[in-house]
């Protein structure tokens, strides 16, 4: 999703430290994320937004440091980095008994079905969370044909005739939603 720019991407926001709306939107859009993948790797779920918190404020931060490389990945690879991080911390303020943790070191090696895993459901949340926020903007027979053309795979020509549209109509509905979508993943998908 890259090649369109926008003035200030949610990253570039973050930067600015007077921007709390930023913050606000980045904890929204990754807490849920980061939560899920903690509890799978916490043992006590009274001790995950602890180690939660501590992965944000990691986040939070680290951001002036970080670099998008435009290789793609570049920050989800920052953020799971973190996490794993962030856990193994926690596993080791636990003492030596804790041992070694499996599920932290295949979540380490990129080439691992875990990271595999990690990356496929990063994107997917990201996904759908952008996709939930921009909803709004479109009216019912634009997201319906949107998600019959994206997601249904439904050709062009049998939903123009459904909604009583022309096939380039259709095209030209996948191609607004799908600019939206990119100015408000610059940067956190791929």
């Amino acid at each position: 999703m890259a090649g369109i720019e926008t003035p200030l991407s949610l990253l570039d926001r973050l930067l600015r430290h007077d921007d709390a709306a930023a913050w606000d939107q980045f904890a929204e859009l990754y807490e849920p994320l980061i939560r899920r993948w903690v509890a799978r790797l916490v043992a006590q779920s009274a001790e995950v937004d602890n180690v939660v918190q501590e992965v944000l404020t990691a986040l939070l931060e680290g951001l002036p440091k970080f670099r998008h490389n435009l290789h793609r990945g570049a920050f989800r690879t920052w953020l799971r980095s973190i996490t794993i991080h962030r856990v193994r911390r926690h596993w080791r303020s636990r003492g030596p008994a804790a041992g070694p943790i499996p599920e932290l070191e295949n979540l380490e090696d990129p080439r691992s079905d875990l990271s595999r895993i990690w990356d496929e459901e990063h994107d997917r949340h990201v996904l759908h969370s952008l996709l939930e926020k921009i909803r709004p903007e479109f009216d019912d027979r634009d997201w319906r044909i949107f998600e019959s053309l994206v997601f249904g795979g439904l050709p062009a020509r049998r939903i123009a005739d459904e909604e009583g549209c022309s096939p380039n109509a259709v095209y030209i509905v996948k191609s607004r939603v799908l600019k939206r979508l990119r100015l408000e993943a610059r940067g956190l998908i791929g």
